[in-house]
């Protein structure tokens, strides 16, 4: 008679693995199994098939693996989700074209990657062989699905995923492992009916609660779009040179958001007192030294210039 093998996986402390997370600097940590989101796929291909990712076409790519981290890491078992603050204490000068504060420091890959592997190295010191990969931004992963299903907060109707405590400045990032660990339950929504940020977004970029087009969204035109803008769009962004703040900024439960503690994130010297004029008459060696380190850089100089006359049309 056939007796099938029978193995037990070994559920791994998960207490140990979050206060290591907090003490290298993570707002909190939670953590879900790896499975197939099976809630997003339908939302996420609708979401393609209505066009609104605008010329981000990496988004068509990978669809299976968006979707199912196992495809990601061999052998997955287990998504751990960390939330790193950005909120700051210093605003940039007011007398300047608008920035979004995540982009207020230095370049938030690399602070959270190095975060993610000690972690990870922790991990591997105290529980043996686990392999594992971080994830910031650099592979098909639904960062906000896992946030919200690890329990760190829930979806808000402009799409950022929210907490009671610190609202919605935060970055999120993954470890993807290939241990059992204990997975956390997902929380409540706690949104109800307001719809200040539907009421407040400049280009009605959030078609309705809980869908953003990203094709009609600041900082899709800003920082993702690389071509010239439709004649006049520049009149609807509200000096937003890079980014857009205004669905977080009105939202009522960032009231309780506080100012990160994160060395790399302080405002940098620039950004800080550049004015309109600066900006319009930095040089583009210039930019490329100062903010070499900028998330800035995703734009270039030239993404920038473009943006900046787009908004000086607004007047013409």
């Amino acid at each position: 008679m056939f007796v099938p093998t029978i193995i037990i996986l070994t559920t791994y402390p998960t207490l140990a693995i979050k206060e290591e997370a907090i003490r290298l600097g993570f707002m909190s940590c939670g953590v879900s199994k790896a499975v197939f989101l099976e809630e997003e796929a339908p939302r996420l291909e609708q979401w393609l098939q209505k066009g609104q990712h605008g010329n981000m076409q990496y988004m068509e790519n990978h669809f299976d693996k968006r979707l199912d981290p196992r495809l990601l890491v061999d052998g997955a078992h287990s998504v751990v989700t960390v939330l790193l603050n950005y909120f700051p204490e210093e605003s940039q000068n007011p007398d300047s074209y608008k920035i979004s504060k995540y982009a207020y420091g230095t370049d938030y890959h690399s602070v959270i990657k190095d975060k993610l592997k000690a972690l990870l190295f922790f991990i591997q010191s105290q529980y043996g062989e686990v392999h594992g990969r971080a994830f910031v931004d650099s592979a098909p992963v639904m960062d906000k699905a896992w946030a919200v299903k690890s329990g760190l907060g829930w979806m808000g109707k402009n799409s950022n995923v929210l907490t009671k405590k610190t609202g919605s400045f935060y970055f999120i990032a993954e470890l993807i492992l290939d241990i059992n660990l204990e997975p956390d339950a997902p929380t409540t929504d706690h949104c109800g009916s307001c719809t200040a940020c539907i009421d407040a977004c400049p280009t009605q970029a959030i078609v309705s609660p809980y869908v953003v087009d990203g094709s009609k969204c600041i900082s899709y035109f800003t920082i993702e779009l690389k071509e010239a803008f439709p004649d006049g769009m520049g009149k609807q962004f509200d000096d937003w040179m890079f980014g857009c703040d205004v669905c977080q900024d009105v939202c009522p439960w960032n009231r309780f958001s506080k100012p990160h503690t994160e060395p790399n994130f302080k405002l940098l010297p620039a950004i800080k007192t550049f004015t309109k004029k600066d900006w319009e008459e930095i040089t583009e060696d210039v930019f490329v030294e100062v903010f070499k380190h900028s998330p800035l850089k995703r734009s270039k100089w030239s993404g920038l210039q473009r943006n900046i006359r787009a908004l000086k049309d607004r007047f013409d």
